[in-house]
């Protein structure tokens, strides 16, 4: 079985991968379509050399491998995606093969955290658009992160149930540290997951948005909250 994850950044996405990995029986893939993006799209982003040369950047060969069999011998294939990478050009029929899967989170938080690791934020960063238009074309099971960190182990068995695998409690804990499947950009982006062990505690009140980012946070709500009303609950 393979589970494509979609995400926007900032996103409890990484997390969600340690979890996955941390079962026993699913390899991961960190955001195959990354440095197609990149490649394709020319946008300066953190790391960004050793992204392209570290990872595949034909977006047909990705597909290919998404399309191809579970590896190293896993039962599971668990993919972090983010919707903002596949653009129109690239091929997303390897998808039909897949169960998908939609982890969502608060846009305010979302964009408080990423003006944190990148200075510039826009709507296409974030990804809520693409998202949704992922959504509707691959439904499937929604998760907010918030509902995730205030009850990991029920959230997961619920998760587990809709895609139709056995939860393990091995999803709950991994070791600190990286991992060798993370992404070439994970000494930018990960350094809160490398340092822990489980899911962080619940989450306080939402962040305060900057007012140069309001407009992010007026287009991307009525998206989220479209999607939220869909999510499973605790």
């Amino acid at each position: 079985m393979k589970i494509a994850m979609w995400s926007g950044p900032r996103n409890l996405s990484t997390a969600m991968m340690y979890a996955f990995a941390a079962r026993g029986d699913c390899a991961v893939w960190d955001e195959p379509f990354y440095a197609p993006y990149l490649a394709a799209t020319g946008m300066v982003h953190p790391m960004q050399d050793a992204i392209l040369a570290g990872h595949e950047t034909d977006p047909a060969a990705v597909a290919r491998a998404c399309a191809g069999p579970v590896p190293d011998g896993k039962k599971l294939l668990y993919m972090k995606h983010m919707p903002h990478h596949m653009l129109p050009n690239f091929p997303l029929d390897w998808a039909d093969g897949c169960v998908n899967a939609h982890l969502i989170r608060h846009p305010a938080r979302v964009i408080a955290s990423y003006a944190a690791k990148r200075d510039a934020v826009t709507l296409q960063d974030i990804g809520f658009e693409q998202q949704f238009a992922i959504w509707q074309r691959f439904p499937g099971p929604v998760m907010d992160g918030t509902a995730i960190r205030a009850n990991p182990e029920k959230m997961l068995e619920k998760l587990c149930v809709e895609v139709g695998i056995p939860f393990t409690s091995n999803m709950l804990h991994w070791n600190s540290g990286p991992r060798s499947f993370d992404g070439a950009w994970g000494p930018h982006w990960y350094g809160a997951v490398h340092r822990s062990t489980g899911f962080a505690p619940p989450e306080g009140d939402l962040p305060k948005v900057q007012p140069r980012h309001q407009p992010l946070l007026d287009a991307a709500l009525p998206i989220y909250e479209t999607m939220r009303a869909h999510a499973i609950n605790l």
